[in-house]
């Protein structure tokens, strides 16, 4: 209903400020990007418009980005079911990592005793059980001793990306090659393309999880519960719910889905795992999702924005002389203005009430 002054309803004017606070950050990174790229001497709307031709209008590039927003989906929804929870799972890279080394010596080795579809439905089973185990020390942390997850995770995250790194260059090395990886999976047993293209179909699984998830947290009463605990701990364990249990399954099931991420991207993209082989990505997925609001509808708008800006990032920086790494420099700039404006929108909130 409209105010009587004929101004914005309040739920509108809800909405609206919500929006702002997810696309403003974003077009703020642009333009402050854009004047990076000036004092670089480059021109920055030539730079963006040939990013976003590859990643969005070219062919070739429109399916390398659906291709990679699969395993981008998956950390995604990894992320989105410990935030509502009220949990910081920073660990996702040495999960992911994890989960993808394994795969990688798991399924070259099964597919030669095992039909293509049952290898790939195992080694993504296996790659979520050593995600989650590698997730299962911080939360047993968390959920008895009260330590901070932050810490934990963020000290398993280190230790999990040297041990992906030491198994892919001892216990699961190609003998047959001289560079250290792991065997290479054969790219007619990897996940079959969608309709005659080259766009994985770990895209369908990682639509598929993030929706799943989002209605999860949403729609059911598990889902309540997670967000009953991450809202109010002490009042969740006086409704009777056991937090400690709880806490450890919101772990399982995040670090089960960034291990999961890790196996989509080598079935469906890589094939193997080369020694030091860091892609990062739950760093630059960490902002899209408070972007989106842990919204996973939302999450998938942004993850194809960013799976675009990185596909087409890679082509711009040959062509014009950019770094590689100039992709990351927005990130960083997208992290410190939503900073800026959840910091903004508080203290509105603050002033609306008074305080």
């Amino acid at each position: 209903m409209d105010s009587p002054r004929g101004g914005l309803s309040p739920r509108l004017k809800s909405t609206l400020q919500g929006v702002a606070l997810s696309v403003g950050p974003m077009i703020g990174a642009f333009v402050l990007s854009g004047l990076v790229l000036l004092a670089m001497k480059v021109d920055p709307v030539e730079y963006y418009t040939y990013v976003f031709r590859r990643g969005l209008l070219s062919p070739s590039g429109v399916q390398a980005t659906l291709t990679q927003m699969g395993p981008l989906l998956l950390l995604a929804a990894s992320l989105i079911v410990a935030f509502r929870a009220g949990l910081w799972n920073l660990g996702s890279d040495a999960q992911f990592l994890l989960g993808a080394v394994f795969v990688a010596a798991w399924a070259p080795v099964m597919v030669q005793h095992l039909p293509v579809w049952l290898t790939l439905v195992l080694s993504m089973a296996v790659s979520m059980l050593f995600g989650a185990l590698w997730g299962l020390l911080p939360a047993i942390l968390r959920a008895w001793q009260g330590i901070n997850e932050i810490i934990t995770t963020l000290m398993m995250n280190f230790l999990g990306i040297s041990l992906a790194s030491a198994l892919v260059k001892l216990a699961f090395a190609d003998p047959a090659t001289t560079v250290p990886q792991t065997r290479t999976l054969p790219v007619a047993d990897r996940l079959p393309g969608l309709f005659g293209t080259n766009v994985s179909s770990g895209l369908v699984i990682g639509l598929v999880v993030i929706v799943a998830v989002h209605l999860m947290m949403t729609r059911t009463a598990f889902g309540l519960k997670l967000r009953v605990v991450g809202a109010n701990p002490a009042a969740a364990a006086h409704a009777g719910l056991s937090v400690p249990k709880l806490t450890v399954a919101v772990f399982a099931i995040s670090a089960g889905l960034g291990g999961l991420a890790g196996a989509v991207s080598i079935l469906g993209q890589y094939g193997n795992v080369r020694a030091d082989w860091n892609p990062g990505y739950a760093d630059t997925i960490v902002p899209l999702v408070f972007l989106a609001r842990f919204n996973g509808y939302a999450a998938i708008a942004y993850v194809f924005l960013f799976s675009a800006l990185g596909i087409g990032s890679e082509s711009a920086a040959r062509r014009l002389d950019v770094p590689n790494y100039f992709t990351l420099v927005t990130i960083a700039m997208l992290l410190v203005l939503l900073a800026v404006s959840e910091r903004w929108a508080v203290r509105r909130r603050a002033a609306g009430k008074g305080v």
